[in-house]
């Protein structure tokens, strides 16, 4: 059985740049990489094989010589392959992605902090409230350290040093020719441990205090939209506040439906207005509209007004209003009014069956089928 070509297991054209190389290098390396696919052999094959590939690729010399000679032409060589520029790409690769947590060494974590400085809260807002702005008074609960641990979760502030991490925050694991750190599972990356848990916060390092807040909702806001107020988020140990984000959601209207700054209006008329035409007056955001119909309006037929929608929220154009046609049938008839549309029917004429004239092609066509079916 043939071994993998380098490029094939990169997934890379043999004419394939140095740049191309290396972003299909750590691609592949990302997915395949120990950390990522605990206890998987496979995975863990498929990562060795990879930076194999990776080690002679990227390298100008050792490419050339492949491509000449193979494999085997490395080895006559006694070419291996390097792995600093290797663990120089992956520590890169994974310091941007997670933070400096991926390979190599983090910073520890501040051991003071036990929760984050911003604090995020939800409010539900009416249709209009969203549509027009409002003023809002909301109450929110944000965490300060607790006053008897200095918010450290400990009793009496006294924390010990980590005895997995010894202090470092991270542990160190070598696997073939590759080294890496991953936080400490003990102490969360702190490098410290708490020996007895405060008896006021209970180990938490915080405790709640409330504050009313007013907020300044702008007109056209929608669901998912998040306000930023700086300053009433959550409290550190030097009197610090992070910010407040406060995520909308807008409840449904009974009757205007939105899209974008788009809203829709369904329009019932009954039949024979749409058959016979007229004004309809139809609610809009800045008062009563007006729609003229003409005879035979079709169902689900349209009519837009511009800038009669929504105002965006980020100041460009305002939205359409999109009126939409809905037919009504009268969903029982007495017997005066069944004998009328029957005399209306009669009167039309051939008019008033077109499935017949549609049909009388379709219906010849089908006898002669079955006719020659028979013969």
């Amino acid at each position: 059985m043939r071994s993998l070509d380098y490029y094939e297991i990169l997934e890379v054209s043999k004419d394939a740049t140095l740049a191309e190389i290396k972003k299909a290098y750590r691609k592949l390396a990302l997915k395949y990489h120990p950390d990522k696919n605990p206890g998987d052999k496979d995975a863990e094959e498929k990562f060795k094989i990879i930076n194999e590939a990776y080690g002679v690729l990227s390298d100008e010399n050792k490419r050339r010589i492949y491509d000449l000679y193979g494999k085997e032409g490395l080895e006559k060589n006694g070419m291996g392959f390097d792995t600093s520029s290797m663990e120089s790409d992956i520590m890169e690769m994974f310091n941007s992605i997670f933070g400096g947590g991926g390979f190599g060494f983090s910073r520890k974590k501040d051991t003071q902090r036990r929760y984050a400085m911003d604090l995020e809260v939800e409010l539900q807002l009416s249709f209009n409230e969203a549509v027009f702005g409002v003023q809002k008074e909301i109450e929110i609960s944000y965490k300060v350290p607790c006053s008897e641990c200095d918010g450290t979760g400990a009793e009496g502030g006294n924390l010990e040093t980590c005895p997995t991490c010894h202090g470092q925050g991270q542990i160190v694991m070598r696997q073939g020719f590759m080294t890496f750190a991953q936080e400490c599972p003990h102490c969360n990356g702190s490098g410290k441990i708490i020996p007895k848990k405060c008896k006021k916060c209970k180990g938490k390092g915080y405790q709640l205090q409330t504050e009313k807040v007013t907020l300044e909702i702008p007109a056209g806001v929608d669901t998912g939209n998040r306000l930023r107020v700086p300053g009433k988020g959550n409290k550190n140990r030097y009197g610090q506040r992070g910010d407040l984000y406060v995520l909308l959601y807008v409840e449904e209207d009974d009757h205007f439906i939105r899209d974008g700054n788009d809203i829709y209006i369904e329009v019932p008329v009954f039949f024979t207005k749409c058959i016979l035409g007229g004004e309809v007056t139809i609610p809009s955001l800045d008062g009563e509209l007006k729609i003229k119909l003409k005879p035979n309006t079709r169902d689900r037929e349209q009519f837009v007004f511009r800038n009669r929608g929504i105002k965006d929220v980020h100041g460009l154009e305002r939205g359409d209003l999109i009126a939409q046609i809905k037919m009504i049938f009268p969903e029982k008839l007495t017997d005066e009014q069944r004998e009328l549309l029957e005399k209306l029917q009669e009167s039309f004429g051939l008019e008033s069956q077109p499935h017949k004239s549609k049909f009388e092609s379709a219906f010849e066509k089908v006898k002669k089928w079955f006719n020659s079916s028979k013969n």
